[in-house]
């Protein structure tokens, strides 16, 4: 189960739209991903984040400081 982040409930997750099964594991889908509303940065299968530019700490020190 997750948490719905606008409310805090606890929301059950639903085989074939939020997660498949694969050889035994569990595979999370983009909507689950999209859902929860960021990237874990394991390397999930179907992460939607994963083409988006990640945020440099190096470049913001350098915005603060140049």
């Amino acid at each position: 189960m997750r948490g719905d982040s606008s409310t805090g409930a606890v929301v059950p997750l639903v085989e074939g739209e939020d997660y498949y099964m694969d050889k035994g594991f569990m595979v999370l889908t983009a909507r689950y991903h999209l859902r929860r509303g960021y990237c874990c940065d394991q390397g999930c299968r179907h992460c939607p984040y994963e083409d988006l530019p990640k945020r440099s700490t190096d470049a913001e020190d350098n915005e603060t400081t140049g």
